[in-house]
């Protein structure tokens, strides 16, 4: 039987995704190293809340987010946890109509405000459309998500960011997929006056050929796809079923495209 592993787009087996809250006007800046550099990320935010001084005007969104993904952050920001389901509801799937209105497509991330979270509220999210959803705190690892409703990044930017980005620049075992997942707020810069700690981590981390740059949706997609993949009981043969093509090595052999609607011979 031939041994199958599943790779990120282009055949690559590291991914970086980035995660921002709140939509405040240091985005702005955020987003400008991010797109020097080639790093992508996902922007949650808060439909509720514009009229805050420190916002990002609505009318940017469209524009400032090009090659990153809006998600929802809830209308208002409640601590979700003491809040009655129904309200919950409300809050995630109102927030993801009123951003849907400023894309033009799907809203389908979350990030929980203040951290907070159920099991109920967990078990509520797909039927409100949401496919992942990111807590807070730091892992420290390059591990996948076990459960994508509770995926917790590598790290935030002020925890240990440049040693763990020298660390996960330096993995080269082919038979693991690793991400690097890290998370903040863009007003933190201002407030700790750091802004050359992204600066230097985006210059060292972008621009590697092993490495594919992806929003937070975007990686939950690519597993997705990958699940979907059709293998002859053998793999001697796979069927993508996908809308997007799909990658994968076979006996540990340079990385195979399987083109979307297409069945190919391993």
């Amino acid at each position: 039987m031939n041994r199958v592993y599943c790779c990120y787009p282009g055949g690559k087996h590291k991914a970086l995704t980035m995660s921002y809250d709140d939509g405040r006007t240091q985005d702005r800046r955020l987003v400008q190293i991010f797109n020097e550099h080639g790093i992508r990320g996902t922007f949650n935010l808060n439909s509720g809340l514009w009229d805050r001084g420190d916002r990002i005007d609505p009318a940017e969104i469209p524009t400032l987010y090009v090659g990153h993904e809006v998600a929802c952050h809830t209308v208002t920001h409640p601590t979700i946890a003491r809040c009655p389901l129904p309200e919950v509801a409300q809050e995630v799937i109102s927030d993801r109509a009123w951003l849907e209105g400023k894309t033009g497509y799907p809203v389908r991330g979350l990030a929980y405000p203040n951290g907070s979270l159920t099991a109920d509220i967990e078990k509520l999210l797909p039927a409100c459309g949401i496919r992942y959803a990111r807590v807070v705190g730091s892992s420290d690892s390059f591990a996948l998500p076990e459960n994508p409703y509770r995926w917790q990044a590598t790290c935030h930017h002020n925890h240990n960011l440049l040693a763990l980005g020298e660390q996960f620049l330096g993995l080269f075992k082919r038979q693991y997929l690793y991400l690097m997942y890290v998370w903040g707020h863009s007003y933190e810069f201002d407030d700790r006056d750091n802004w050359q700690l992204m600066e230097d981590f985006c210059r060292m981390i972008g621009g590697q050929e092993d490495i594919w740059y992806c929003t937070n949706i975007e990686f939950m997609d690519c597993m997705d796809d990958f699940a979907r993949l059709q293998f002859a009981a053998e793999n001697r043969f796979v069927y993508n079923p996908n809308a997007r093509d799909c990658w994968i090595s076979v006996n540990d052999e340079e990385p195979i495209r399987i083109p979307a609607g297409q069945q190919i011979a391993l």
